[in-house]
């Protein structure tokens, strides 16, 4: 069983990157959370992220309705 502080935290901590849509969705990106979440590499985290979408499929429910393919961008060092 998870201990009850390190839910807290991680609570805590997915506040600290929440994002809110224009429309007042609440949202996060994946990237922002995968090293809290203990993945270091962005390929690990991207399989755990499908197989949550295989979970949704399989289950039944709409995986759109629970994750969205948004790409966000990032700028290089030269600030492109």
């Amino acid at each position: 069983m998870i201990k009850k502080e390190i839910i807290y935290k991680l609570t805590d901590t997915f506040e600290d990157f929440l994002n809110l849509s224009e429309d007042g969705i609440e949202f996060w990106f994946a990237r922002d959370l995968q090293h809290h979440l203990g993945y270091s590499k962005w390929d690990n985290f991207q399989n755990v992220i499908s197989k949550a979408k295989k979970a949704f499929e399989i289950s039944g429910q709409n995986i759109t309705d629970h994750l969205a393919d948004i790409r966000k961008m990032v700028e290089n060092s030269r600030g492109e």
